[in-house]
């Protein structure tokens, strides 16, 4: 997750854990909600303001299958610093370092929150609000968030990928500190006082620039929604006690997430079906032991997704699917007392619930427009579905002999078998083709030639030429960590764009989902020059071996260019001030550039492009493969076959209403937790019977309360990181911006997705401008009209 990724991106300004949140975006397997409707757009007027801390700062068309052969461009090799122009070999900036022990941590978070609390008590001496302007308030503070990002967004960032797990509660402790700094300096009357003041002089000061007008806009109004509006005293002093609170219900949430160890012990016939590869990897239980020949399946992405979706034995299926549901149960008391304290919050400042707080501010608005939104969508995928379950179930009763039911562990198999049988759809041979190493390659690839870009991989030798220290280790922080200096090319003027890092294997207390976290931002130093940004893809994709390389699934191709989009509009961001660099978009519109992309691993001929059968990899490789094929099996082409390719893209919108229902079901049990009647309903409300009812009733696929078991079988809301992370009342948001991309792709890319004038024109109109104007305007400089939804409904499928 924007997240979102984020995020999906994790977007840490200092108003992380409060109210514009950073992501972690998830970013499942599927890209999550893929369209929406000209309902919703026709509520959606302009975009709100984002909400953000003004002190917290640092933290598409059913596809036409292409008659083959299809035309593609061959790969060439990655550039690396040897191989790079001179131009290229030096950045002029260097990259961060990770070389914080736990100690060095605090202190240098101690310091920078002790530097930027004495430039507010300097502002507050020296300024009165007679004196007060942009000059002397608004920008020192600007530039003080500046500075501190570089710093606070790598101190946030360890607890979700170090392998120390003292460094990882070290980054704890100091995101904790930060928020509570950023608590009490947003919430100090002395500088709302001067802040709203400057608001009053020069909101419409045309001697300000636009990106000026909108922090002092969205500085205002962000102290106000802080509970500044709310008088002195007993209610005021429970706000902020409240918003502390859910700083630490946040952190402690996602840490409990990252952190989690669970996993299931299996026979080898009881995982009849899950690939080779997969089981090959897994834990073998010790002689002697209870687990004496069984292997261990964890519920990690890469053990979890293929047993789900290959496993023979559906009671396997079932134990996994409940286990999973129940693996973080610590969190289920933190999310229910999380949904509490924002209603009570939202009501002190005077709204009815959290979603008409968080929504404000959207390009939604309001949360009857996201109702009605999610309620008009619902309508609409419901009959399809149905349909949809009742040919699974067909499948089903062919297999087993028995459908009565559909359940939840049921589904993710047999859609998997309907794409094999129906379609002719083979992943295992698919991801063949898609080696994680050059499917990365071409998708760098392909942002060079659409975007003007250049990426140089940094290794050995190189590295120790650019750390500020002389040691090439010390610019990551874990040996499997890929760095990339990234330029403009010739015809962008071959400047320097930024660093992009890719962290793409699990290990223990790692974020365990997909997302882009920015590291440092970048923006325009005091002086006028600018400092460039650093930003890391941080997956977990299978670990090579020496007999084969890490292969991806078609859906893993498409999460990873979903996440490298954000990464990429993290790194092309070109704004004054940090608070609006890169994905620091309203969250109703952040996915949108990376849903867009998504479209360029649906082309046959991009397809082709980044396919390379792993057999041509190295020599061993190519053994390997010898020794595992059958006899007088014919080597593979090295690219994928047409016919592959095809079965690829004719599968895009299989059971597509049931994947909506279930993105639905995010949405909705979001909006219901946070819309409740009363602040007495949310009090009373049993989330994981809420959640479970909910998804029953939307999705129509069965779970255990089918069989008697009630709704309270499992906490599936505990390990639902968007909603405690940033996405809270803003799930929709996945949908919504669905809207959006899909304008954008069919009416500039379609006829050509490889058109570089449009590609830079894009980067240089949307990507560029981050959050530093309204996204609307935005929308419409690009496709010179207001945004509309028609190519939303034919990718839906109801037009």
């Amino acid at each position: 997750m924007t997240h979102s990724s984020q995020l999906d991106s994790k977007n840490n300004t200092r108003a992380t854990r409060q109210q514009d949140a950073a992501t972690l975006a998830p970013t499942g397997i599927r890209s999550p909600f893929r369209r929406p409707l000209l309902l919703f757009l026709a509520l959606l007027a302009i975009v709100a303001l984002s909400q953000v801390l003004p002190r917290l700062r640092l933290f598409v068309a059913h596809i036409t299958v292409p008659t083959a052969p299809f035309r593609f461009t061959a790969q060439r090799p990655l550039t690396t610093s040897t191989m790079a122009a001179s131009k290229f070999r030096k950045p002029p900036q260097a990259p961060p370092l990770f070389t914080h022990t736990p100690e060095s941590l605090m202190k240098d978070t101690e310091r920078f929150i002790a530097s930027s609390k004495a430039l507010l008590d300097r502002v507050v001496k020296d300024v009165t609000p007679e004196s007060a302007d942009f000059g002397n308030v608004l920008l020192p503070f600007a530039r003080d968030d500046d500075q501190m990002s570089l710093e606070s967004h790598i101190v946030g960032f360890y607890q979700a990928v170090s392998v120390d797990a003292k460094l990882r509660d070290a980054s704890t402790e100091a995101e904790k500190k930060m928020d509570d700094f950023g608590i009490e300096a947003s919430m100090r009357e002395d500088i709302f006082t001067l802040v709203d003041a400057v608001f009053k002089k020069q909101k419409d000061d045309q001697g300000l620039d636009a990106e000026s007008r909108r922090l002092l806009e969205k500085d205002q109004k962000a102290y106000i929604r802080m509970g500044l509006g709310i008088p002195a005293g007993p209610q005021r002093d429970r706000f902020k006690a409240i918003k502390k609170r859910l700083s630490e219900l946040s952190i402690t949430f996602q840490k409990n997430l990252n952190e989690e160890q669970g996993g299931l012990w299996f026979t080898p016939e009881e995982l009849d079906g899950v690939p080779e590869d997969v089981t090959s990897g897994l834990t073998k239980g010790d002689k002697g032991t209870d687990h004496e020949g069984k292997l261990r399946l964890s519920f990690k992405y890469p053990d979890l997704i293929p047993t789900q979706k290959y496993c023979k034995n559906a009671e396997t299926r079932h134990k996994v699917l409940i286990a999973n549901e129940n693996k973080c149960n610590d969190n289920v008391k933190l999310f229910k007392e999380a949904i509490v304290l924002r209603d009570e919050a939202a009501r002190l400042l005077g709204y009815p619930n959290h979603a008409a707080f968080r929504i404000e501010d959207k390009m939604a608005k309001t949360p009857k427009t996201v109702d009605n939104f999610l309620a008009d969508l619902r309508k609409r995928l419901a009959p399809g579905g149905l349909k949809e379950i009742e040919k699974l179930k067909a499948l089903k009763k062919a297999e087993t002999g028995s459908a009565d039911k559909y359940f939840l562990w049921d589904h993710r198999f047999y859609d998997t078998l309907m794409l094999e049988r129906d379609f002719q759809l083979d992943q295992n041979k698919i991801a063949e083709y898609f080696p994680l190493q050059t499917s990365i390659e071409g998708m760098l690839h392909i942002f060079e030639e659409l975007f003007g870009l250049v990426f140089v991989k940094v290794d050995g030798k190189d590295r120790d030429a650019i750390s500020e220290t002389g040691k090439g280790e010390d610019i990551v922080w874990h040996q499997d960590v890929q760095v990339f200096s990234v330029w403009d090319d010739e015809g962008e003027g071959s400047g320097f764009v930024g660093y992009l890092y890719l962290d793409l294997h699990p290990r223990d207390g790692k974020y365990g989902h997909a997302a882009n976290f920015n590291l440092q931002p970048g923006f325009i130093n005091a002086n006028g020059t600018r400092r460039y940004p650093a930003t890391a893809l941080v997956c977990n994709f299978s670990k090579p071996s020496p007999k084969k390389p890490s292969l991806l699934k078609h859906d893993e191709v498409v999460t990873l260019f979903h996440e490298l989009g954000h990464g990429i509009h993290d790194l092309v961001s070109k704004t004054i001030y940090s608070r609006f660099h890169g994905t620091a978009t309203v969250r109703d519109f952040v996915e949108a550039p990376s849903q867009m992309l998504e479209n360029w691993c649906w082309t046959p001929s991009q397809i082709k492009s980044l396919s390379k059968h792993w057999s041509y990899l190295t020599p061993e490789y190519q053994q390997a493969w010898q020794a595992s094929a059958t006899a007088g099996e014919k080597r593979p082409a090295e690219n994928m076959p047409d016919e592959l390719i095809t079965s690829i893209v004719s599968t895009r919108h299989v059971n597509d209403a049931l994947f909506n229902l279930r993105q639905l079901h995010f949405g909705i049990f979001d909006m219901t937790v946070h819309e409740p009647a009363s602040h007495a309903a949310v009090e009373a409300l049993d989330a994981s019977a809420q959640y479970n009812s909910l998804r029953h009733e939307i999705s129509k696929l069965d779970g255990p309360e089918a069989l008697g078991e009630g709704n309270g079988w499992g906490h599936g809301q505990a390990t639902f990181g968007h909603l405690i992370g940033g996405y809270d009342a803003g799930y929709y948001g996945y949908l919504s911006s669905q809207v959006y991309s899909a304008d954008m792709f069919h009416s500039v890319f379609e006829k050509d997705p490889m058109d570089g004038r449009e590609g830079r024109r894009y980067r240089h109109t949307v990507l560029e401008k981050g959050g530093s104007q309204d996204e609307m305007v935005t929308l419409e400089q690009f496709l010179g009209r207001k945004p509309r939804a028609e190519a939303f409904y034919r990718e839906l499928g109801v037009a």
